[in-house]
């Protein structure tokens, strides 16, 4: 989901929402708690000591069923250290900014810690060929908007994963194709 906001005529600014939406959060939580609870009923299947107040892991034999609840356990638990940070670090979001007055284009996204933890991408108006719309149904959905540029890259200024509705993704496709003054692709 994008927020935009406009400073006049001449500055168009997007904000691109990362890992931090509601389903992430649904999910962050889910694999948690079941994550900790395989671990904790492998744990008393070892100590033959109750650490869960819902079941009474104490009655599996630790060979196969506790080592097993144990490992899947310790996957589900580090799996969500992963999206408990991936949310945190807020992956993926950032801003895409068009100022018409200075003829700059800037695309910053957030990704994972280390040395390309900011990703920056800068152009010129003058560099952009078209606004194009990538729709893709089926299995797995695609859609997307994409900067053209005029040496033939395409820099995605939409997010990723769950896809627009596709009302929303021509209205600022056609918005975007307006206020760059360039035409749009794809639909």
């Amino acid at each position: 989901m994008t927020t935009e906001t406009s400073t006049g005529d001449r500055l168009l600014h997007q904000e691109i929402i990362g890992s931090r939406r509601l389903s992430n959060y649904f999910w962050a939580i889910t694999v948690t708690m079941g994550g900790i609870g395989f671990l904790l009923s492998g744990i008393s299947s070892y100590l033959k000591v109750n650490l869960l107040i819902i079941a009474d892991p104490t009655q599996l034999s630790f060979l196969p069923q506790g080592i097993a609840m144990g490992f899947y356990g310790l996957l589900g638990t580090i799996y969500g250290i992963f999206l408990w940070l991936t949310m945190i670090w807020d992956v993926g979001g950032g801003y895409n900014e068009f100022n018409q007055e200075k003829g700059q284009i800037m695309i910053f996204r957030r990704g994972f810690p280390g040395k390309n933890r900011k990703v920056e991408f800068n152009c010129t108006t003058e560099n952009v060929q078209s606004i194009k719309v990538d729709i893709k149904e089926g299995i797995n959905p695609r859609r997307a908007i994409y900067l053209r540029l005029k040496d033939s890259r395409q820099i995605p200024l939409t997010r990723v994963g769950e896809p627009l509705a596709l009302s929303k993704l021509e209205n600022e496709a056609a918005q975007l194709a307006k206020f760059l003054q360039v035409p749009l692709e794809g639909l």
